[in-house]
């Protein structure tokens, strides 16, 4: 099948049995049909390469195709991919050892599902089981998935609205405002649920000082504080998580994306011994996951953790990261398109000064070979969150090909203005 057969086949193939909404939206947008992928590049049907900037959301930390994590999942396959449910799962148990080995401390256990909404759909479950209480206070902008309960802590309404009722006892204040989250955090309150960077908000950090308030606010009123990691978990923010960066030890903690080293679906549910002992001491089985914790993703896990450790990658995320905001921050200097550039390690965001931009600049990026994506809950934001093994020399090429996108973009607008 040539190159324009086999889009045309995969289009149709949407249309008639996905999603012909998206099917519409990727067509308009000018997207191919990627056919491989390998460290920080994607192929089309067409034999093109683009520079993955976005690295699938934060999952491509790795790259694509990690030589040691393939190597991990095939030693797993040819042993026993999934577990009989019956037995000790050995791979399962040293995962979540070396989990609680780099966690924040106290963080002992771990329960391992599937994706990332499931680890929150954990997460509000046990807060409810360990404080006996209902409610959850959340940030505005914030996003944590899209099941019901991960949905009910989502602050934007657009996603909320066609499925409500929703999972009830969730409030929202907003991100990064203390005073408002001490006010909304009381005796009703099961968890206070929070990233650390709000990713598809719009890439919000959080301001000094919000995170250890939260956790004394939290303590105050006895309610539990859940850090949602899914997204800056293992290194993308420059440190293992991003609550390190004030030595915050949450309750409950949640992780997917890089644990899969780009090869596996993984989440993981972690919490203290406290939190455990009221959850599980009664009935051990009263949170399970059939295919959760499986020994080909917890291996792939393993793998990841062994390379970060080897490889030095937190201190690598770190310094590519600043490297990157600061050759934004002066390619944009002059640019009165851009209205910020702003993140913490790899994890950055591009904001304009007017709507629909990002649309249009990711759409010239894409004719450029690189790959980036404006944020669902702020589509004035472009995120770069490029795997952790860029170079110094594909940061500079992602650089130029940005400013040329957003050169041509406000042209564009000018001409229709």
């Amino acid at each position: 099948m040539n190159a324009d057969a086999l889009r045309a086949s995969v289009v149709s193939d949407y249309s008639e049995h996905l999603n012909p909404g998206l099917a519409k939206l990727m067509q308009f947008a000018g997207f191919g049909v990627e056919v491989s992928a390998e460290g920080m590049y994607i192929t089309d049907q067409d034999g093109r390469q683009y520079l993955d900037f976005l690295g699938g959301y934060g999952v491509f930390s790795l790259g694509h195709r990690h030589p040691d994590v393939l190597r991990a999942v095939v030693d797993q396959l040819h042993k026993q991919p999934l577990s009989s449910k019956t037995f000790f799962n050995p791979v399962q148990g040293a995962l979540a050892r070396r989990l609680a080995e780099v966690a924040p401390e106290g963080l002992q256990y771990t329960f391992f599902s599937n994706s990332g909404t499931e680890a929150v759909e954990a997460a509000l479950k046990m807060a409810r089981a360990a404080t006996g209480r209902t409610g959850f206070v959340s940030t505005e902008g914030g996003y944590h998935g899209k099941t019901m309960g991960a949905l009910s802590v989502t602050g934007r309404e657009k996603y909320r609205k066609p499925y409500q009722p929703l999972v009830p006892g969730a409030s929202f204040v907003p991100y990064g405002d203390l005073a408002a989250a001490e006010k909304a955090i009381d005796e009703t309150t099961a968890a206070f649920i929070v990233e650390t960077v709000q990713g598809e908000g719009g890439v919000h950090v959080a301001p000094g000082g919000y995170l250890a308030g939260l956790r004394a606010a939290c303590d105050r009123a006895g309610a539990l504080l859940i850090v949602d990691e899914v997204q800056t978990g293992l290194g993308r923010t420059g440190k293992w998580f991003g609550c390190d960066h004030e030595q915050v030890r949450p309750d409950l903690m949640t992780l997917a994306k890089a644990l899969g080293g780009g090869v596996m679906p993984i989440g993981a549910t972690m919490g203290t011994a406290a939190v455990w002992n009221k959850v599980f001491a009664d009935n051990p089985l009263t949170h399970t996951s059939t295919f959760g914790g499986n020994p080909l993703a917890c291996a792939t896990g393993l793998a990841v953790l062994d390379i970060m450790e080897r490889d030095n990658l937190v201190e690598r995320v770190a310094t590519q990261g600043d490297r990157l905001q600061a050759a934004l921050r002066e390619a944009f200097k002059d640019q009165p398109l851009v209205a910020e550039v702003r993140g913490q390690g790899l994890l950055i965001g591009v904001e304009f000064a007017e709507d629909e931009v990002g649309e249009l600049v990711i759409a010239q990026m894409m004719k450029r070979g690189v790959i980036a994506a404006y944020t669902l809950n702020n589509p004035r934001v472009i995120r770069m969150e490029p795997p952790f093994l860029v170079t110094d020399e594909q940061i500079e090429h992602a650089v130029s090909c940005l400013k040329e996108s957003v050169a041509e973009t406000a042209d564009l607008i000018s001409a229709f203005a």
